[in-house]
């Protein structure tokens, strides 16, 4: 069963009538990293009625994701979750432009794979990686291009303290602490993150893991899909300048 564009968005344009909807429809967002965090993010924004997108992570659907990101299924298991996201994405709205990149980002290949898609009007970073995080902040900063960018959300239990602040404002959040390091050395400024000053719950790792395998990082279903709301809704805001 299909529906049209006015039923689909009826409740949008109550609030941001047909002008915002126009804005939106016309605004293009780059979600990279479509885990807990960015699959919501990138699901709420689809909703909301933004109409182009670029989707990139290089990693498949697998069974730990169950547990709180928007693409996993049992049904798209092994599946890549940018290929899952644009699907979603076209069965929510059949009209967004959506491209997907299975690709991992990094210093030697962020320009020239960014630069084979349109420009957007927002990045959302949503991976975990902090050389990747600062790469993108960088390529943000070198093409005028506004950036959102999330930060820690493992071992943590309290959405109600998440919080935007710039990143040299951020305490407490671990990964925010490693992050203002490499701003710091980088010279970037002037970022936008999402982050949560609570302090990370202990969890012991689990035993003969290998450092690199972080068993101690846990993650409860209902945080990072609360970070990625709480993002959809700061891109939008910026979007429409609300």
């Amino acid at each position: 069963m299909g529906c049209s564009y006015d039923e689909r968005n009826s409740r949008t344009a109550r609030m941001i009538g047909a002008d915002g909807l126009a804005r939106l429809a016309r605004s293009r967002v780059a979600v990279f990293g479509l885990g807990g965090v960015g699959s919501a993010c990138a699901e709420s924004l689809v909703r909301g009625g933004v109409g182009g997108f670029l989707f990139v992570d290089k990693d498949d659907v697998e069974p730990s994701n169950l547990n709180r990101q928007a693409v996993a299924f049992l049904s798209t298991m092994g599946r890549p979750k940018a290929e899952v996201m644009r699907a979603m994405a076209r069965d929510i709205n059949p009209d967004v432009q959506v491209d997907a990149l299975r690709e991992f980002v990094n210093a030697g290949n962020i320009d020239e794979l960014l630069g084979s898609f349109p420009k957007p009007d927002f990045i959302v970073d949503a991976f975990d990686t902090l050389s990747v995080k600062a790469e993108l902040m960088q390529y943000a900063a070198r093409n005028g291009i506004r950036i959102v960018s999330a930060m820690g959300g493992a071992n943590k239990t309290d959405p109600t303290m998440l919080r935007f602040a710039d990143l040299a404002d951020t305490s407490i959040c671990p990964l925010c602490r490693e992050m203002r390091k490499i701003a710091r050395d980088r010279g970037i400024e002037g970022v936008t993150v999402l982050y949560s000053p609570e302090a990370p719950m202990k969890v012991a790792a689990k035993e003969g893991a290998e450092r690199h395998e972080k068993t101690e990082l846990g993650t409860l279903s209902f945080f990072p899909p609360t970070m990625g709301l709480m993002i959809a809704g700061y891109v939008i805001r910026e979007l429409l300048d609300l």
